[in-house]
């Protein structure tokens, strides 16, 4: 998750996450869809399939980013926030 609030005014937090094949990338959009709107009564606006590799789910001041792994390393999202900081980092 990186805290771009001082280098976008288009959300606050990015989350960027990435799975393995198109049935973990839409098992994941779905568990972080249910979660969502079971914890805090927000839906998203969707954009991109798992066929695709790549889905935004937009909440406002939190964008979650689900990429296959492949587009993940080409679009490496995490640099082209470089000045953005990590507030968490899982590996």
């Amino acid at each position: 998750m990186l805290d771009i609030r001082h280098q976008s005014t288009i959300a606050d937090y990015f989350v960027i996450c990435s799975g393995e094949s198109e049935r973990q990338l839409q098992a994941v959009v779905e568990h972080i869809d249910e979660n969502i709107q079971h914890e805090f009564g927000l839906n998203p606006r969707i954009e991109g399939t798992a066929r695709s590799g790549w889905i935004v789910l937009d909440y406002h001041d939190v964008v979650v980013h689900v990429f296959s792994s492949t587009l993940r390393d080409y679009y490496q999202i995490e640099r082209l926030w470089g000045q953005a900081s990590p507030v968490v980092v899982f590996q």
